[in-house]
């Protein structure tokens, strides 16, 4: 393996020289960087990453901190934030919460003693005293999908509001009045959001949203099963159910097949979070969709932003409402939103 010394002899200049070379110092001559250049290439020279990093100060790797790797959505987001840092000339070490506080603050943590440059982060509660000292520390971060309020980091999401206004459309057109919501934590932003958005659109129908038909989740897929039992139970069952994340929408699945029930004839299922596997399903299940991949690459450019020195911009996307069979309507005769 070729040496910084070795291209020096090649290239006929100082160590030194090579050394402004590669760190992409102005007092070097064009004709000299260009003999650099020439020699790195022809040698297939690689500059050592960890002593570049301690003479710069920069280490060219960012950290991600995701709520649950399990989670379809989360994964496509991270294989996004990894295209887009390599793209850019970045690393990314990836840290899974499994939505545990503890976990998360474990990672973030770590992350920081290796010295990353910046932290991508989808938070698994409110309340994380590290990362407020993180962001006071002055620590490069960018919130994705969820974020912590009273925080000056810029946020990275998906507005899912008119899209749940659009299912709630849907629904009552279908017919159906007795509707209910598997909710994800209170403890996240995106958990109360969702509630919220659902309650809201469908009062503007003139419907009530019980506090029966609210199940509390945590976004895995046992909450939902279980949730959704108890919504079967009940002595009138509501006539859908509505998972704010897909993992609980696959656990309220289970609960309704195992109740030998059948979908959408005996009970309609729809979900936040649209994945693969929903096209897969008998029926198809009628989904929120985010724009996951859009979302991941521009949380990265935010937080490279702020690494640089320009202020990284908080980014919000519309979801959009993807209608299938799962609520009862054949998706052909019925007006998709695309906002």
């Amino acid at each position: 393996m070729a040496s910084i010394k070795d291209v020096a002899a090649e290239a006929g200049v100082s160590v030194a020289t090579v050394s402004r070379v590669l760190n992409d110092h102005p007092s070097v001559s064009a004709e000299a960087r260009a003999r650099v250049l020439a020699a790195v290439k022809s040698l297939g020279y690689r500059p050592n990453a960890v002593a570049r990093s301690l003479r710069t100060d920069q280490t060219h790797t960012l950290g991600l901190v995701i709520s649950d790797v399990m989670n379809p959505y989360f994964t496509e987001l991270a294989r996004s934030v990894e295209e887009e840092a390599r793209a850019l000339g970045y690393s990314v070490i990836i840290g899974n919460a499994d939505e545990r506080p503890d976990l998360q603050d474990h990672h973030v943590r770590n992350l920081l003693d290796r010295r990353i440059d910046g932290l991508l982060v989808s938070p698994t509660d409110g309340g994380s005293p590290l990362m407020l000292d993180a962001v006071r520390a002055g620590t490069p971060m960018v919130f994705v999908d969820r974020w912590i309020p009273g925080l000056d980091v810029p946020v990275v999401r998906a507005d899912g509001r008119t899209a749940v206004q659009d299912l709630v459309a849907h629904l009552h057109g279908l017919g159906h009045r007795r509707l209910a919501i598997i909710a994800g934590p209170a403890a996240t932003t995106t958990g109360r959001e969702r509630v919220e958005a659902f309650r809201e659109a469908l009062a503007a129908y003139g419907v009530e949203l019980p506090d029966v038909y609210i199940g509390q989740g945590d976004f895995q897929a046992e909450s939902g099963r279980r949730v959704t039992e108890g919504f079967l139970d009940l002595p009138e069952p509501p006539e859908v159910v509505f998972a704010a994340d897909n993992l609980m929408a696959l656990g309220a699945l289970d609960a309704v097949r195992a109740r030998g029930l059948r979908i959408p004839e005996d009970i309609a299922l729809a979900a936040f979070d649209d994945i693969r596997w929903f096209v897969h399903t008998d029926p198809p299940i009628t989904a929120v969709a985010q724009p996951t991949g859009e979302l991941g690459r521009a949380a990265v450019r935010a937080l490279v932003d702020r690494i640089e020195g320009r202020p990284g911009e908080s980014v919000t996307l519309p979801a959009r409402l993807v209608v299938r069979r799962s609520c009862g309507a054949n998706p052909t005769s019925v007006q998709r939103s695309t906002s």
